[in-house]
């Protein structure tokens, strides 16, 4: 059995407008099984980076945020890093992506994809 906890309120933020571009995949996948997984690895410019990527499976220690029937999930190693962040969803000029907005990084670089703690 994998222990894992799935929250409607949760210490991450999942905005709407993520949360509504996520059904808006899983609608075009035609695949209801599908998770938003965000994760931390470590590269980039800063020292770490986000990842985003769509997970059918749970796996052991996964915390995460229902949000509007979609759901984001956390391995338990990104989560300690996450804590307080919000994930969000945004179109401007620079593309449409997922992004992080992460109160626990001291430093970021340009793309906002990397940070340190």
């Amino acid at each position: 059995m994998v222990a894992t906890e799935i929250q409607d309120e949760a210490d991450i933020v999942f905005s709407d407008s993520a949360a509504n571009r996520v059904a808006q995949l899983i609608k075009e996948e035609k695949n209801p099984s599908l998770r938003l997984r965000v994760y931390i690895t470590g590269g980039g410019c800063s020292g770490f980076s986000y990842g985003f990527t769509f997970d059918e499976n749970l796996k052991e220690g996964d915390s995460g945020v229902n949000k509007q029937g979609v759901e984001l999930v956390i391995d338990p190693m990104s989560y300690q890093y996450l804590m307080g962040s919000t994930v969000d969803y945004l179109e401007d000029l620079q593309g449409a992506r997922f992004i992080v907005s992460n109160p626990n990084a001291k430093t970021t670089c340009g793309c906002g994809s990397s940070f340190s703690i």
